[in-house]
């Protein structure tokens, strides 16, 4: 296809002709929408003496030219771009999907059974919100979720391929709680998770990835256990892209945890084969822009694939922001293997919040969100991004960690503050929330309640926590008489989902399910990857077919 400066598709040198014996041809602007929108079907761009068309079906003739009075010249071509096209082949197969959609691992069980089990039943890939639960609970979801595996023995030699995954988050400040989590992963058998708010890695998620390593007859190594890690600086995403290393496998040895010859199959692999890179978004972020972090997280791959050379390849996914068909198409046109969503699928029915909470969801805007103190890093002053809208918690949280910078422990806290924050915060006395606390910790993490004996400073920092871990359960659980204080995990994501969906059947959080959600946002990125198409070959698109509008699908229509 030949083109001039202009790009206008007038000038645009003809390849062929197509005359229509049955085919269909859309000039009008209504008929190009409708053809655009009919994604499995590929178009013809052809010339028409009412201006440039669209054509399906009938017969093309490339190289010479049909001179018939019914025949149109072919100036260009729209592939079809469905749903399960979408993203890299090799994340669907290694994974067992149909479709590169990912649901995130939402804290506290807000990614819940219910979410997981919706995204297995289409195709998609959902990981339990494991992140602030205990032991017992984590379990219960595992026994629930364990019906979701297929026992599928592929000629690699992996076994017992699951379309859903847990979160493994890091735990600075509790490792012992990291290494039950591990534990517990490894005695029933998870084989994917989800890493999520690493700084660096530690031996609990390498031992994690590297149980059960061996190699195959045919000399292939196998990893049973997959780290899907989401980042957002390239100094973590680089050490996830490498093979474990030397300290930590040694370390790994001497505890019996893995063998030598595992330790020198583990020089051979990545300890992730799937990095997130994680832009704005809920929770735990770094604000990081997509349009810079995907492309920095792309290169970085294709460094450590050349230098490492890893049979497995290395895969980069996109998260935060993803909530509009423009995002979604705009995430895999970058080249991201898979899109993986989280405010969006909070807001949904499925999810492991309350009625409460999604309504607020659904009245936020892209402005409606804020930074403030995390309670697992609290010490650190780590941040996450909640919702700010309808709630007083982001304030009351900052008013925490700046108490806790400013005073040695809670005796040196002036009378008239802690009277305060007893009466506005805690509604208890800081004693009482203390000992809350040591019944918390005794069974959690012992030692959490020994260092807080010895240094006061850390006993503040404990019970500060507690505001802060319990303000995400009331809004779980939609505890009326804390509404002022629900934290919500969210990001901007929200409010252009909002945008989005505004008059549509799917402003209603009841009309929310993640299934709907996913295929409105697949079949969008569609749409808007033909829209693209076209538009690259000097293509007017009317303003209508650019515009995506949710639509009700039932199941039939889903899996069409």
């Amino acid at each position: 296809m030949i083109f001039d400066s202009t790009m206008n598709s007038s000038v645009q040198s003809p390849f062929g002709s197509w005359s229509s014996h049955g085919g269909t041809l859309a000039v009008e602007s209504d008929d190009v929408s409708l053809s655009i929108r009919e994604v499995s079907k590929p178009l013809l761009i052809v010339r028409t003496p009412r201006g440039p068309g669209l054509a399906f079906g009938g017969v093309a003739t490339t190289g010479s030219m049909d001179q018939g009075s019914l025949s149109y010249p072919i100036v260009g071509m729209v592939p079809p771009v469905r749903p399960e096209m979408l993203g890299d082949e090799s994340f669907r197969r290694d994974h067992g999907l149909k479709h590169a959609y990912v649901s995130g691992a939402m804290a506290a069980g807000i990614g819940s059974e219910r979410i997981v089990e919706e995204m297995a039943r289409h195709g998609m890939l959902g990981f339990f919100g494991a992140a602030g639960l205990g032991l017992s609970r984590i379990e219960a979801a595992i026994d629930r979720l364990e019906k979701l595996s297929t026992d599928s023995r592929s000629p690699n030699g992996v076994s017992n391929l699951q379309p859903y995954g847990f979160n493994l988050i890091h735990s600075p400040n509790e490792q012992t709680l990291e290494r039950g989590v591990v534990d517990l992963y490894l005695r029933r058998h998870v084989r994917l998770v989800e890493a999520s708010a690493y700084l660096d890695l530690t031996p609990h998620v390498v031992r994690y990835r590297l149980h059960g390593i061996h190699r195959l007859p045919g000399g292939e190594i196998c990893t049973p256990n997959r780290v899907m890690a989401k980042v957002s600086r390239i100094e973590v995403g680089s050490k996830f892209f490498a093979p474990a290393p030397a300290k930590i496998l040694s370390q790994l040895v001497e505890q019996g945890a893995i063998t030598a010859d595992q330790a020198r199959l583990a020089e051979h692999v990545p300890v992730a084969q799937d990095i997130t890179a994680e832009a704005d978004s809920g929770g735990h972020t770094d604000n990081r822009p997509a349009l810079t972090l995907i492309p920095t997280i792309l290169a970085l791959r294709d460094r450590a694939a050349a230098q490492y050379r890893f049979v497995q390849p290395l895969r980069v996914g996109a998260a935060g922001g993803i909530s509009t068909p423009a995002s979604a198409a705009a995430a895999f046109s970058m080249g991201a293997a898979y899109v993986l969503v989280g405010s969006v699928q909070q807001a949904c029915v499925e999810s492991g919040t309350c009625d409460a909470v999604r309504q607020m969801l659904a009245d936020a805007e892209q402005a409606d969100v804020t930074m403030c103190p995390c309670a697992d890093m609290f010490e650190m002053g780590v941040k996450v991004q909640v919702l700010k809208r309808g709630t007083m918690f982001p304030m009351r949280a900052a008013k925490l960690y700046e108490t806790y910078r400013n005073f040695k422990g809670i005796a040196d806290i002036p009378t008239a503050e802690r009277e305060w924050l007893e009466k506005n915060l805690f509604r208890t006395s800081l004693q009482d929330v203390w000992r809350q606390t040591v019944d918390y910790f005794s069974t959690r993490d012992p030692a959490q309640i020994e260092k807080g004996e010895r240094d006061p400073k850390h006993q503040m920092a404990l019970i500060f926590r507690w505001y802060l871990g319990q303000s995400s359960r009331w809004a779980n659980s939609g505890e009326p008489s804390r509404r002022m204080d629900y934290q919500i995990w969210c990001g901007p994501a929200m409010g252009a989902f909002n945008e989005w969906t505004r008059g549509t059947f799917l402003s209603r959080p009841e009309n929310r399910r993640v299934a709907t959600v996913a295929y409105n946002l697949l079949y969008g990125a569609c749409v808007m990857q033909r829209v693209n198409v076209l538009r690259s070959q000097g293509f007017d698109v009317p303003a209508d077919a650019r515009n995506v509008v949710p639509i009700e699908m039932s199941h039939e229509i889903m899996e069409s």
